[in-house]
Order: structure tokens, then sequence, then C-alpha cells
């Protein structure tokens, strides 16, 4: 697990949300992962209140990966704000990381299910010289918060990165099984 994602786990488990049961239907985030990195699951962990996919290349490891796709479901929280996760987590990383930086791509906080594109961009880390930057979406789906990201072990995200990946999760969809 990422820096980030294992941080983010332990903070989003001491906030507290409105919970309500569960929909008769399942809803799921569906994201079009691209086929050129030849995914693979790294991690696949599932509880009562959330659902963790770590995608690595199939040649690569969860401890040695040059790229990493990352999806985080939190069940039965509905009202999230999905500024507000976005804030907590940068401030998370600013607790490990090295001048980390927060930019917003893009949000629409006003529609149905509002979400949010933003970046994290961290040069090193206190305990680890290794960069890693990530570009995440969250969404607040009807029945679940979904925090999706892939990260790089670089300083920056390029413009490129951020065009491609921002528009591959600009078109994931919520579906209901």
């Amino acid at each position: 697990m990422t820096k980030t994602t294992t941080s983010f786990v332990i903070l989003f488990l001491g906030i507290f949300f409105t919970l309500s049961a569960r929909s008769q239907s399942e809803e799921q985030l569906k994201i079009v992962w691209p086929e050129e990195y030849h995914w693979k699951v790294g991690s696949d962990q599932e509880t009562n209140s959330h659902h963790l996919i770590e995608l690595i290349p199939e040649n690569e490891s969860l401890n040695e990966w040059s790229i990493i796709g990352t999806m985080f479901s939190f069940k039965d929280v509905k009202h999230a704000p999905v500024e507000t996760i976005m804030n907590l987590l940068f401030e998370q990383t600013k607790k490990t990381a090295v001048r980390p930086t927060l930019t917003v791509i893009e949000k629409n906080d006003t529609a149905k299910n509002a979400w949010i594109i933003f970046k994290i961009e961290s040069p090193k880390f206190k305990k680890d010289k290794t960069p890693e930057s990530q570009l995440y979406y969250l969404i607040q789906g009807n029945t679940s918060l979904y925090s999706n990201f892939v990260a790089i072990k670089e300083k920056t995200l390029s413009d490129d990165f951020v065009a491609k990946w921002s528009k591959i999760f600009r078109n994931s969809e919520l579906i209901y099984q």
C-alpha cells in the first residue's frame, strides 16, 4: 500500500459521518483502466465498511512499482464533502512528506454526485527520499464515497499525465447491480 493510501485509511477511520442502511442495489464505480499497463490486482481487501483494490503492472509488485492505481470505496458514506476529504488527505500527507503541494484540477460540487480531481505532489518524504505524486478522483456516490488515484514515483506530474488520467477518471461511471 502506498504511503498516502495507508495514511488515508487511518485518517478516514477517525472521521465520523452519518451512515445509513445499505440500499437494495449494489453501487460500484466503474473505471476503465488503460490496457497499456497490463494491470494485475496487487491487493484486494474488503470489509463491511470499505473496499480497497490496488492495481499494478503485471511484471511489478506492491513493493516495487512504477505506477499504481488505487480504488477505495467507503460503503454507506453518503454525506462526505469531496473538498473536505481532499483537504484531509493533504493534511495527512503533510505529516509524512517534505513540502508537498496540492493542486485542484477540476471539480463539480453541485452535481448530484459531487466530484473533484486534484493532485498531490511530494518531492520526498521524511523517512524516504523517493518522491511520489498522485492524481486523485473523489466522487460521492448515492451509497458510498469513492477515492481513486494513480501514483508514480516522480516529484511532479506532467501536464500530459494529468490530462490523460483526468479524462479516464471523468469517463468513469456509477453503476448499479
